[in-house]
Formats: C-alpha cells, structure tokens, sequence
C-alpha cells in the first residue's frame, strides 16, 4: 500500500515542477502575436490589448516617439541580462509578490519602493477600481500601500500566471540605485513618524555598527548614521540573517527582470513622460492622470552626492559592488562623486 501512495506523491511533484518550469521558460520569452482585440465581459466590449498596441508598429506619432526611446531601454536590459546573468532559475510564488495586475487593462506592474510607487498604486487603484476614486492623489498614501486593495500575480494559480505573463503588458520604473538609496534612507531613517523601522532596523544597526552606544539609542534606534546604515547593508550578516527590506533591495531582486521580459523599462529621471507612455498603451490616458511633481531629478543627484562625501572609499566600493548589477542592468553610469580606488 506505501508505493502507490509514494508513486502518487512522485507524480504529484513532477507535475508541480513541469508547471513552475512552464512558468520559467515562458516568462523569459518574447510576446507572442495576438489576436486584434480581446473581449472584456467585465465591459461588455472588445479593446485592444496594450501589448499588441506596443509592438504592433501602428501607433500615432507622440507615441511611437515615445516608444523609441522605451524600445532601446528594452533591448539594452536584454543585453545586459545576456551578458550578466550565468545562472538561470525558476521562478517561485514568492518572486511575484511585487508585480501588480490590472486585469482590466491587461498590465502588470512591478512595483519598486522609492520610484513613484506610491503614485502608480494610486493610479492603478483608480484603472481597477469599481468608479469610487478618480483622482489618484485623492487616495491617502497609507491606503494605496495596504495589502489587499490591489491583487499581485503570486496571487493566481501557476496557468493563470502564465497566461497573465504571455499576454499582458508588464512595466516596470527604476531609478539611479544610489539616489534611490539615499531617498530611502532619508525617509525611513530621518523621520520622525517612522517609529517602526526605528525599532525594527535602527536598533539592530546602532548596536552592531556604532561604538559605545548610549541606552537611549538602542532602544529607540531613531539616529542611525548613513554612515551606519552603509555599513549595514554592506555587512555580510544582513543578508544571511534575511532578505532586504524592499525600500533598499534592488530592482533585480525585486523584479527579476532577466526572467521577466519587460516590455516597458520607465525611468524616474523621465517619470512623466514614460507614464503618460504606459497610459497611452493602456487605452487609460482619458481615463486617469499621473500624478506629477515637478522636482527636479538633478536636485537627487546632488542630495546622493552630499550624502556620500562622508563615506569612505572602501566602503563606497563595496556598496557599489552591491548595488552593481542594477547600475548595469539599467544603464546607470557609475557616480562622478564616487571614490573607489
């Protein structure tokens, strides 16, 4: 009676797998043709997909100029993916916790703290919601970030993710790594109201990277350095206790963008522009407006600048050895400020 039963398990695993290998070799391939226009019972009508309007070639002319630009970050995220990455793996559940779906225009979303996420899960709250918000700046942040209000793939069944990955237009917005870190930092380490990563993260880092630290301070955790906090990102325990948290994880890790093929690579330095790009392949551009903010990206650059003038060499470089494979993957040049000799 136990090898049947064992047989049954064996076979039950083979299946699992062969469908998390489907799920592997299909996201990392090309879209394939698609038909004009797929059929929405949710509208009553037929639209077309943004994914066949994006390769199509047809489109007006704002649009295809946009997509120039769009197409060249796509193809240069290829090449650099087949020149960087040796190992191929299959992806899990877990691997998909950041990619948003909107299955009534067909995009998906992977979601990168610290570049306008805030933003676009306000937008997308408007896309798939049932008509009760139409301003995306009308929803409070707290509530764009609250689990539930927008489904992720890791959410689906293994066919369904497949299908979703196949047929839907998937984007993704990054921006220079270390801008992005110090924007993190700032936020979450030099802000009063944000008591919980204080708890969660200051004290661990005081107590581990400053010498000789009064009571209050690792208790309360709220004065970490960036100078510290460097050092702990750096710090070969970090990532063998757990994962980073997603505010100052890379992209790569966040996205998988070697195993996913983006069709849209959107940039922060370009933030306007690309979204107006998405929504426009969306069919949403009537739809919704992307919140803007009229900040310059140069006023980033110098913040990243400022902050890394205190950081010595050798911690700079093994930073940036870090955070090298998103410098690389999306065309980031290493920082003129940057000492790593």
């Amino acid at each position: 009676m136990g090898m049947p039963g064992l047989g049954r398990v064996f076979l039950a695993t083979c299946v699992g797998s062969f469908f998390v290998l489907v799920l592997y070799f299909q996201s990392i391939t090309k879209p394939v043709a698609l038909h004009s226009a797929i059929g929405d019972s949710r509208l009553g009508k037929s639209r077309r997909n943004p994914l066949q309007t994006l390769y199509s070639g047809d489109q007006h002319a704002e649009l295809s100029a946009a997509q120039r630009s769009l197409r060249g970050r796509r193809e240069l995220l290829e090449e650099a993916c087949l020149s960087q990455t040796r190992k191929r793996r299959v992806l899990s559940p877990d691997d998909l916790r950041h990619l948003i779906v909107d299955d009534k225009h067909s995009l998906i979303y992977c979601y990168v703290p610290k570049v306008a996420c805030t933003n676009w899960k306000r937008v997308l709250m408007v896309l798939t919601g049932d008509g009760r918000h139409s301003d995306p700046l009308a929803i409070p942040a707290n509530e764009a970030h609250v689990a539930g209000n927008l489904r992720t793939l890791s959410e689906f069944p293994v066919a369904e993710i497949n299908q979703r990955l196949r047929s839907y237009l998937k984007f993704v917005f990054v921006r220079e790594p270390f801008e992005r870190l110090v924007s993190a930092y700032r936020n979450k380490f030099t802000r009063s109201y944000n008591t919980a990563f204080h708890k969660r993260y200051g004290t661990k880092i005081i107590r581990r990277h400053r010498a000789d630290p009064r009571p209050e301070a690792l208790q309360k955790g709220d004065d970490v350095s960036f100078q510290e906090f460097v050092r702990y990102l750096v710090d070969p325990r970090t990532q063998r206790e757990e994962p980073l948290n997603e505010h100052w994880e890379r992209v790569h890790s966040l996205c998988h963008p070697c195993l996913i093929h983006y069709d849209v690579v959107g940039k922060y330095e370009t933030l306007e522009p690309d979204a107006r790009a998405v929504l426009a392949l969306a069919g949403a551009e009537g739809l919704v407006r992307f919140p803007t903010s009229g900040k310059s990206t140069r006023t980033d650059g110098d913040m990243a600048a400022r902050f890394f003038k205190n950081i010595s060499p050798f911690y700079q470089k093994k930073l940036f050895n870090l955070y090298r494979m998103d410098f690389l993957l999306f065309n980031y040049s290493t920082p003129e400020y940057l000492r790593t000799r």
